[in-house]
């Protein structure tokens, strides 16, 4: 595996992180999620990310790797009322406690990474949001703070660095807007860039598979869906990876300014796949990420990040 330094957060983080939405929002045992967890410990990866409002996704996090919690990083986010606790998004009061919820469900006493949950800039703004955050850093509840969203938002983020200490945003091949807006000037601030959706759940290869039935159901996987197609026919590429998934991952990677790509799996087999690809070496031709770049901008239909 992998590792790089996560900005000035310091920490030596894996290039392969996993996102842990899909273990709750889809569902998931609890042994399902203590294999998968542990497997990706036992095979290097040390990046978790989850968030208070992914159902019971802590809940099982917590269960399965509190034992081992000197062995990854942390990370989950904040900001919404969840099914346990109530009241107003985005209030100090509702950041504080469900700062305090996650520390019980994921059973530790620290968070590595709390992150804010793609607050609109107009919040950001106002500041109640960063004092509830550098109040809990003060507590020792967290070692870091960061920002997790998207276009303006994240652009805001960027440009009052001294508030983060990272920056979680969207980034792959159909989603390309950050190589522009946000790398070179996160990068130059310090700031450790998480990606998600490195792979846009997978829209580059079941476009390439050319089926209509393919098409993932959340909004956003149906627009990612759809962007590929849009870019497949302008035509192939020579010497383009026969996988790809590993096409997808290999170009996010590519990006120096990136620390870390989660992908959000609840299949060891999937997981085992992702580490082998970067094993085994997930390099990217020059002129195909080029490409790749080329055709974005060509298809480019004013396309947003997507939240």
């Amino acid at each position: 595996m992998e590792y790089n330094i996560l900005g000035k957060t310091g920490m030596n983080i894996s290039r392969l992180g996993i996102g842990l939405a899909e273990i709750g929002i889809e569902g998931t045992t609890q042994k399902n999620v203590t294999e998968l967890l542990n497997t990706a410990i036992d095979l290097g990866i040390n990046f978790f990310d989850t968030a208070a409002c992914y159902n019971n996704s802590e809940d099982l996090v917590g269960n399965a790797i509190n034992s081992r919690r000197d062995e990854f990083f942390l990370a989950t986010k904040c900001g919404h009322p969840t099914n346990r606790i109530n009241g107003t998004e985005w209030t100090k009061d509702i950041i504080s406690k469900t700062i305090d919820d996650s520390l019980k469900r994921l059973k530790t006493d620290y968070l590595d990474l709390i992150q804010l949950h793609s607050c609109e800039k107009e919040i950001l703004e106002k500041g109640d949001v960063i004092t509830a955050l550098t109040d809990a850093k003060k507590q020792g509840k967290t070692r870091f703070i960061g920002y997790s969203g998207d276009n303006d938002n994240a652009i805001w983020a960027v440009e009052h660095n001294t508030l983060f200490d990272t920056l979680q945003t969207s980034f792959n091949v159909v989603d390309q807007k950050a190589r522009r807006t946000l790398f070179k000037q996160a990068n130059q601030a310090g700031l450790g860039i998480i990606i998600k959706r490195p792979i846009a759940n997978g829209a580059w290869n079941k476009a390439k598979l050319n089926d209509p039935n393919s098409g993932p159901s959340t909004e956003y996987g149906r627009e990612y869906f759809e962007r590929a197609k849009i870019m497949v026919r302008e035509g192939n590429f020579e010497n383009e990876s026969i996988n790809p998934i590993k096409t997808s991952i290999s170009f996010t990677l590519s990006y120096k300014e990136i620390n870390t790509a989660i992908v959000g799996t609840k299949s060891i087999n999937h997981l085992k796949n992702n580490i082998n690809m970067l094993n085994e070496g997930y390099k990217i031709d020059s002129n195909i990420k080029e490409k790749i770049e080329k055709q974005f901008d060509i298809c480019n239909q004013n396309w947003e990040q997507l939240n």
